[in-house]
């Protein structure tokens, strides 16, 4: 069985004329990171849900990216963390919502899979069940990152609302293919610069932003209220599933639609074969692939 590994770290708005060398090694460097330390585990034998459980770990502790200690300020000046995981093989998933303090919200998504009777815990609920079971947690000062205070800024000058894509970085994940043929999908996110009203996007709601079945797993990124509405990690298991469709045809005729109702981002998609897909309607996505037959690839731009 082939093993795959694919991980994003964030999709939208990326403009080559605000990338600097020095920079752009800095996010290869984070991205090869995470995905050397899946890889390692699914090259190990290991589960394709510790890969990718593992590989958004290393995703959530690198500070240029908007999940876990990168996450962006909402609009009272906090950090409001969501995330998904999902087992394809056990048709099981695990969410949260709105989280703060935790340092690897990822890890938290697969306690509520694994030790709850529920798929999504929210707010305070979820912060007093990561007590509970002594989830490791951080001080707002671990999760103070001065781009993303200058970011927040610059939105409450222009009474905006922004997609963290404004400047390049987004919610990250990894979807994996393991020895076995079983598949995972991991998304994490720190959500949008200052927003409001308790909102929540796609990333900890199966089906929307993260969706794993037995043919395939996927993760999203991007505008993520788009994605609700079109149903997109969903969509491309169901054309596979309804339409016959390879993964490459699904995952490019899911971002068709997307295109279509108006949505910005990205996905990645592994299927049983260890086929990879990662495509994408914006100018960049932060984005790395490594199969039984490929190296470890990392992309930026188109």
């Amino acid at each position: 069985m082939a093993l795959a590994l694919a991980i994003h770290g964030g999709a939208g708005t990326i403009h080559r004329s605000q990338m600097t060398p020095a920079l752009e090694a800095e996010y290869r460097n984070g991205l090869e990171t995470a995905l050397n330390t899946g890889y390692a585990i699914l090259e190990s034998g290991g589960t394709s849900l510790d890969a990718v459980e593992a590989a958004v770990c290393s995703l959530e502790d690198f500070p240029l990216f908007n999940a876990g200690r990168g996450s962006v300020f909402t609009h009272e000046g906090k950090q409001e963390m969501d995330a998904g995981i999902m087992d394809g093989h056990k048709l099981a998933a695990g969410a949260v919502a709105f989280v703060k303090n935790i340092r690897n919200p990822i890890s938290l998504a697969r306690k509520v899979m694994e030790q709850t009777e529920h798929v999504l815990l929210a707010g305070e609920g979820a912060n007093q069940f990561a007590d509970q079971i002594g989830m490791k947690t951080e001080t707002d000062e671990y999760f103070f990152t001065e781009h993303r205070w200058l970011q927040l800024q610059e939105a409450l000058a222009a009474g905006r609302i922004q997609l963290d894509h404004a400047k390049p970085i987004g919610t990250v994940g990894a979807v994996a293919c393991d020895k076995n043929g079983h598949l995972a999908a991991a998304t994490s996110t720190g959500g949008m610069t200052n927003k409001k009203y308790g909102r929540v996007g796609d990333t900890p709601l199966v089906g929307l932003g993260n969706y794993a079945d037995e043919s395939v797993a996927v993760s999203c990124t991007g505008h993520g209220e788009y994605f609700m509405l079109g149903v997109t990690a969903y969509d491309v298991a169901a054309r596979i599933k309804y339409k016959g469709l390879s993964l490459e045809e699904s995952a490019r005729e899911t971002i068709d639609h997307l295109t279509e109702i108006n949505g910005e981002g990205g996905l990645i998609a592994v299927d049983i074969n260890g086929n990879v897909a990662l495509p994408f309607n914006s100018e960049g996505m932060y984005r790395g692939y490594r199969t039984s037959n490929s190296p470890a690839i990392t992309e930026i731009f188109s």
